[in-house]
């Protein structure tokens, strides 16, 4: 059996006068007003719960540790430093870490001209099959004993606009993923998807406009006939699980590990054909897990 965390959205930060000055204009310096005010309190015990979190993978014996994005607030330095030291513990899995950025990490163009995330979080970014990369290292493949295969796509994008926290995955890596899903290495493993934003809300219907994943349609679409796998994701900070007619993969959104009264995780069980998914939640000063509410799928 291979036991999966699947966590997501921990928005680690800093005081706001510990960041650095220089492009806190514009969307960044109203970021970090609303972080100041209101958003700081919503995730203000972070790191103690990703130690938590990682006492949690080393009591429950998880062998591999998923992240499906945003590590910070803002995507400023001082917070990625400060989310790699509060995360490194969850890479001693046996099984090791996979991480995405999210939309927060490349908050604005500096965090992606700056190689924030691949400075950081780059060894835990690294592909099994880097020569079926087709927009720089993605998709990125890593395979998991004979049994298992994770496939990451890029949503997460820099929005300038004071207004805008959206996403889509390139057309390229889109239209790698059924032939991805074909190469020899996926035979006989169940496929996970990675993806930072989700296609679809709790109720089946499409993120807002000004929030959602522009092309999660046409992510669907091209994940329509995986089978057997899920699809895992973030951004929304709240957890659930959710199959969308026509698409055969499962949709398991992880919500957010460390948001105040909402903290969420999954767990899932891989042997053989059964597979499971145990939902996970924060009480008091760790990490349970809900066994009456597991899925098979």
């Amino acid at each position: 059996m291979i036991r999966i965390l699947h966590f997501s959205d921990v928005h680690v930060h800093v005081p706001v006068w510990k960041m650095p000055w220089r492009g806190f204009f514009g969307k960044r310096f109203f970021g970090a007003a609303n972080l100041y005010l209101r958003r700081s309190r919503r995730f203000l015990n972070a790191p103690q719960k990703l130690a938590a979190l990682a006492e949690f993978v080393r009591v429950r014996g998880i062998d591999l540790v998923l992240f499906t994005g945003d590590c910070t607030a803002l995507g400023t330095e001082p917070e990625y430093k400060a989310a790699r030291a509060a995360m490194d513990p969850l890479t001693e899995a046996p099984m090791g870490m996979l991480c995405i950025p999210g939309n927060h990490d490349l908050y604005l163009p500096d965090s992606v001209a700056e190689r924030n995330y691949e400075r950081y979080f780059g060894d835990l970014t690294a592909s099994d099959l880097p020569e079926v990369a087709v927009d720089g290292r993605w998709p990125l493949v890593r395979l998991i004993e004979d049994s298992v295969a994770l496939i990451a796509v890029n949503s997460a994008r820099p929005n300038p606009k004071l207004w805008l926290s959206t996403g889509s995955v390139p057309d390229v890596q889109l239209e790698a993923l059924p032939k991805l899903f074909a190469h020899a290495e996926m035979r006989n493993r169940f496929i996970f998807v990675l993806t930072h934003f989700g296609p679809r809300r709790r109720d089946g219907t499409p993120d807002t406009s000004l929030h959602g994943f522009d092309n999660g349609e046409a992510f669907l679409s091209s994940c329509a006939d995986l089978k057997p796998g899920a699809v895992l994701h973030g951004h929304i900070h709240e957890r659930y699980f959710l199959r969308v007619e026509g698409v055969e993969p499962p949709i398991f959104n992880a919500g957010s590990a460390t948001y105040e009264g909402r903290e969420s995780i999954w767990v899932f069980e891989i042997e053989g054909e059964k597979r499971r998914a145990i939902p996970g939640k924060w009480y008091h000063d760790r990490y349970l897990l809900d066994e009456g509410s597991l899925i098979d799928f």
